[in-house]
């Protein structure tokens, strides 16, 4: 998939807040489209719980990417900010969407993504990330995670659908983004609208 990912105002450096406010609108994006792909591939995620959770599982996946990118750009300081922001924009978005639809107070539901997240984030901590050449065991956890999500017949080939497809196209889309949004080179303008990603 395709995600714009240049600055309308360029030629400054943008605070790590900025950039973990567009990675999390990006990461929504990519989120939903692996869904959609999955979806297409005939497995059945049902619009409900299990298509939230299947949301969670994909995001927390894309934090781990965000963060392993920010290790090679930012001092710690910056990395850290960078993280905890980006986080609690993705757990805010999904809380949103998932009270609008099956409601629930959106502090219990940012709350439960936040406490899933801590916990696969020490699990991600013990992974290899090459972006160059996809860790194994970084993205058969996103497999194993979606295998819990499944019903069926479908939690033999998920964790294949995600090595094989949707964590590599994944990858390869936030590695592109990140990298747009992390050029603070000046461009021409090509619009006159405020700060924001492209």
């Amino acid at each position: 998939m395709r995600v714009r990912s240049q600055w309308f105002k360029s030629g400054r450096p943008k605070s790590p807040e900025e950039i973990a406010g567009a990675v999390a609108f990006i990461a929504w994006r990519i989120a939903q489209n692996a869904l959609k792909n999955t979806r297409l591939a005939h497995f059945d995620v049902a619009v409900g719980n299990q298509y939230f959770d299947f949301l969670r599982e994909f995001l927390i996946f894309l934090i781990q990417v965000a963060d392993r990118i920010a290790y090679r750009q930012f001092d710690w300081n910056v990395r850290v900010t960078f993280t905890s922001t980006l986080s609690h924009r993705v757990a805010d978005t999904l809380a949103e969407n998932q009270a609008e639809l099956l409601g629930g107070p959106l502090a219990d539901l940012k709350t439960r993504f936040i406490q899933r997240l801590n916990q696969c984030a020490d699990d991600y901590a013990g992974f290899e990330y090459d972006s160059q050449s996809l860790n194994f065991a970084f993205v058969r956890y996103l497999g194993h995670a979606m295998q819990q999500i499944m019903d069926g017949h479908d939690q033999q080939w998920v964790i294949d659908q995600m090595m094989s497809i949707e964590a590599p196209e994944a990858i390869t889309t936030l590695e592109k983004a990140m990298k747009g949004l992390l050029d603070d080179s000046p461009r021409s303008a090509r619009s006159s609208s405020p700060g924001g990603p492209e």
